[in-house]
């Protein structure tokens, strides 16, 4: 897409995984020292993504993020002392119907995270082992879901068979419209949170909680959980390898995530000029 006209940017909310990280989960030294240029300018920055709070730590670290971040697709919104600036759980009818949903279906591993664990029935799933990389910590092994319907943050189908997922999203949708948001995080994770749990609501709680008008805002992503903030935000940008349906709501795309996109989009549209 051509150049979006120039604006100044006061915040940046970018997602993560597919976006600033590598397909190893790593920070390019390049993506750092574009991040360090937007600090030195002044403008903020934060994270949005899927992960639980707790599995950002390292990279809030490395980027020297100071405000607070959106885990959980912005169902969880996180000061950085560890205090909730916002918490949406699911509702404990949408849970059931969701997890029903997903039940005993082949190539498929289902996933609840609730009060900072990521809870599996089967540790020996073939997904568990590049999830425990991302994360960089093990699932808690449980007979039954059922104890955690009060206080789920998050529901994962995982599975390799990303037409599978396709459909299952569109077979969720419309037993649980109104109640929760489903969408692809990434082409192999199909996430369900609370209806006020996503990017959108994210970047708009934040932009109020910093004293920053929405058109002063941009968006960073790759993932179907990403437009919605795109919608809200004053420029948007999809990752070069996101689906064409993502780019498509983007006002601009910027390089792969494995083509320094990210650090190419803070350099090219945000950074003062």
């Amino acid at each position: 897409m051509s150049d979006a006209t120039p604006r100044p940017i006061r915040f940046l909310l970018s997602d993560m995984d597919g976006t600033l990280l590598l397909p190893d989960h790593s920070l390019s030294q390049k993506t750092l020292d574009a991040v360090r240029s937007l600090r030195e300018a002044g403008v903020l920055f934060s994270l949005a993504t899927g992960r639980p709070p707790k599995a950002m730590l390292q990279q809030i670290e490395a980027l020297g993020v100071d405000l607070p971040t959106a885990a959980f697709n912005g169902g969880t919104i996180v000061h950085p002392d560890g205090s909730l600036l916002v918490a949406h759980y699911l509702p404990a009818t949408v849970a059931l119907t969701t997890l029903t949903q997903f039940a005993d279906l082949a190539d498929i591993e289902v996933w609840v995270f609730s009060g900072g664990d990521w809870l599996v029935k089967d540790p020996k799933g073939p997904m568990v082992p590049r999830e425990q990389h991302g994360l960089g910590y093990p699932p808690v092994v449980v007979d039954s879901f059922e104890p955690y319907l009060q206080r789920i943050d998050k529901i994962v189908a995982a599975s390799n068979n990303t037409q599978l997922l396709i459909e299952l999203e569109a077979q969720l949708l419309p037993k649980v419209e109104g109640q929760a948001q489903v969408s692809r995080s990434q082409p192999v994770y199909l996430d369900v949170t609370a209806m006020q749990a996503n990017k959108g609501e994210a970047l708009e709680t934040l932009a109020t909680f910093l004293g920053v008008a929405l058109a002063q805002t941009a968006a960073m992503g790759d993932g179907g959980n990403d437009p919605a903030m795109f919608q809200r935000a004053g420029l948007s940008i999809a990752m070069g390898q996101a689906e064409e349906a993502v780019k498509r709501q983007a006002d601009v795309v910027t390089g792969a995530n494995t083509e320094e996109g990210a650090a190419q989009a803070i350099e090219r549209y945000i950074l003062p000029r």
